[in-house]
């Protein structure tokens, strides 16, 4: 078995399920798509961005990145490798992983198949009886593929909004239905991303009083967008997040082709019928396409047997952050924050402090 050392010396064994690093990047993201924060706040540890990036690297750019990441830190992991069960051994205080048709040892466990593993699919009463044709965000890539037709977006959420965005600048008769509350934000204020701005306000003021202060802002750069069916919940962006995961919108153009029209919002889906769907308010109406825009979720309870770490419910975690990283046992989690990629870097490098020490601490086999 082939072991990397690296920065702290400790040997280390990556087990991946897709066949390339990035993969979901690479094989489930849309054309268009770029990071919805600044650059700085979306690095890997050890290895700022190219300076010659714009502040939002586009998909290709930032698979790039992760690529020259890889091959500078040299890092190889075992690809095609589907983990199906990993158990820790009280008798040899060791983690047994079974991956394949084969079982790993170990003494440390980092689970980092973070908090989108899997595409939501909901079900959603007649979506067999649709004649057209059905496909998560998963599965789209640009919007001249449904040049021509009439597609409704399923949820309102990043994702969901730059999608009808890209449908709706392609000449696609779109529409997005909206089940939840949410909030909106411009992305960037006075040229200053809001996301930054929100960061640095939070060193100095409360939550209520920064999320108040993004609320007004919002309000005069954006317009009442309650009156085009977009409400707002009770409880302030920054809040939210905090307590539910939910992140708010990033306004990038989406709101201004709803207040022109061009963009349609309706109510949620009640079932769908041979030629479109019926939403909840009764209203039946004709769709070629649906995508469903419903998110992701962690998969982590199909193959990790360990009660104590991640809620039965839903694979998130019990502790909050920033506790949420180290668990019992050599067992440790990143990218579960609700904090993207920049929490998953902060996790990252507590990992790999919290393991070297205890590493150095020991005399270590030779692998």
């Amino acid at each position: 078995m082939k072991s990397n050392k690296k920065q702290k010396g400790v040997p280390s064994l990556i087990l991946e399920k897709d066949s390339c690093i990035v993969s979901s990047w690479k094989l489930r993201t849309y054309e268009r798509l770029k990071l919805h924060l600044p650059k700085q706040f979306c690095e890997l540890p050890l290895k700022p961005f190219p300076k010659e990036f714009p502040i939002y690297p586009t998909k290709q750019q930032f698979i790039s990145y992760l690529e020259a990441y890889a091959e500078y830190f040299a890092i190889e992991p075992l690809f095609g490798m589907h983990v199906h069960h990993a158990e820790y051994d009280p008798g040899i205080e060791f983690w047994r992983v079974h991956a394949n048709d084969l079982e790993f040892i170990c003494r440390w466990l980092v689970v980092a198949t973070g908090e989108n593993a899997e595409a939501i699919q909901p079900k959603i009463s007649g979506i067999s009886e649709f004649r057209g044709r059905v496909l998560h965000t998963s599965c789209y890539k640009k919007g001249d593929d449904f040049k021509g037709e009439k597609v409704l977006v399923v949820g309102c959420g990043n994702s969901g909004m730059e999608i009808s965005l890209d449908l709706c600048n392609n000449d696609v008769q779109t529409s997005i239905a909206v089940r939840d509350k949410l909030h909106i934000l411009p992305r960037e204020m006075l040229g200053i991303s809001t996301f930054g701005i929100a960061m640095w306000l939070l060193r100095w003021f409360p939550m209520k009083l920064v999320d108040g202060f993004l609320l007004l802002c919002a309000r005069l750069i954006l317009g009442d967008t309650q009156k085009y069916g977009l409400k707002r919940p009770k409880i302030g962006p920054l809040q939210l997040k905090s307590t539910t995961g939910k992140t708010p919108v990033l306004e990038i153009g989406t709101v201004a082709k709803i207040k022109s029209g061009q963009i349609k919002v309706v109510p949620a889906i009640n079932r769908f019928t041979d030629k479109g769907v019926e939403f909840v308010d009764g209203r039946q109406e004709e769709f070629n396409s649906v995508i469903l825009a419903t998110g992701y979720r962690s998969n982590v309870l199909s193959w990790l047997k360990d009660g104590s770490f991640f809620r039965d419910i839903d694979g998130s975690q019990k502790n909050q952050f920033p506790n949420s990283w180290k668990g019992k046992n050599g067992l440790y989690a990143a990218g579960f924050t609700r904090r993207g990629l920049m929490g998953a870097s902060t996790d990252g490098q507590k990992i790999a402090e919290d393991i070297a020490c205890q590493w150095n601490a020991k005399t270590p086999l030779e692998f």
